[in-house]
């Protein structure tokens, strides 16, 4: 269940996603597979191409990329989403969601 982002963030998202633009969604979200973490970063874009040079650059494999047909993205989350989200200055992100 995804809690701390609104309609517009959303909408947003999916049109950056939509338009080829590499966008990132944060909200909270706890899974018990992943103790300690509280929330997620979505970092999507529809040139699946662009989106596996994005994330080579941080060491993100292809593999990890959620094959949605409509919005396709990574999951970020612990250290790597801080360090990530640190190097792509989403500070807003960052400070909304304590990272």
């Amino acid at each position: 269940m995804a809690f701390g982002v609104d309609r517009q963030e959303l909408r947003t998202w999916k049109q950056e996603v939509k338009a080829g633009k590499v966008a990132f969604l944060t909200h909270y979200w706890v899974d018990d597979r992943f103790p300690g973490c509280t929330s997620v970063t979505k970092v999507g874009c529809s040139d699946f191409l662009k989106l596996i040079r994005w994330g080579q650059k941080y060491g993100l494999k292809k593999e990890w990329i959620h094959r949605d047909p409509d919005y396709p993205h990574f999951d970020l989350l612990g250290e790597k989403q801080r360090r990530i989200l640190t190097s792509e200055e989403q500070w807003d992100q960052m400070k909304k969601f304590n990272l």
